[in-house]
């Protein structure tokens, strides 16, 4: 009986297991697209700024440690440098750009992805992005960051 009742619970965790991890799927899978899309292209490879705002929202916030004091840079402080870059320099040498995500996690409208950054083989940035669901879907809203 006791033997029964095991593969019982078994049963019941590998089945609630599969439940949740089908629900979590399609949401992780929206969380990455908006990252790699607005973060990792838009930002990193292309510096295309129509993909930067279509996943970052207007109100985004980098908070930046620097001296041991937090510098907060906007989203229109960030696009307006990632333009002056390309009216300085529109064809940068292409990096080969790489990225992993080592955490993806969300509860109801709110999440968080920590991303690991690579340029050439190099390891450049491990990134905490803060993401929040809107109607139109999923936008970044805060990033804090370590530099290797």
């Amino acid at each position: 009986m006791q033997k029964v009742k095991r593969i019982g619970w078994i049963i019941l965790s590998l089945l609630l297991f599969q439940t949740l991890t089908a629900f979590a799927g399609p949401v992780d899978d929206a969380i990455k697209a908006v990252v790699k899309s607005a973060y990792i292209e838009g930002i990193h490879i292309e510096r295309d700024t129509d993909k930067i705002k279509a996943g970052f929202h207007p109100d985004f916030t980098m908070s930046v440690l620097r001296d041991d004091k937090i510098v907060k840079v906007s989203l229109t402080d960030w696009v307006s440098r990632i333009e002056e870059g390309k009216k300085k320099n529109p064809n940068p040498p292409k990096k080969d750009v790489k990225y992993d995500f080592t955490l993806v996690d969300f509860n109801g409208n709110a999440a968080v992805a920590r991303v690991e950054l690579y340029k050439d083989g190099k390891h450049v940035f491990t990134d905490y992005l803060s993401l929040y669901q809107f109607e139109d879907g999923w936008k970044i809203v805060a990033k804090i960051f370590q530099r290797h």
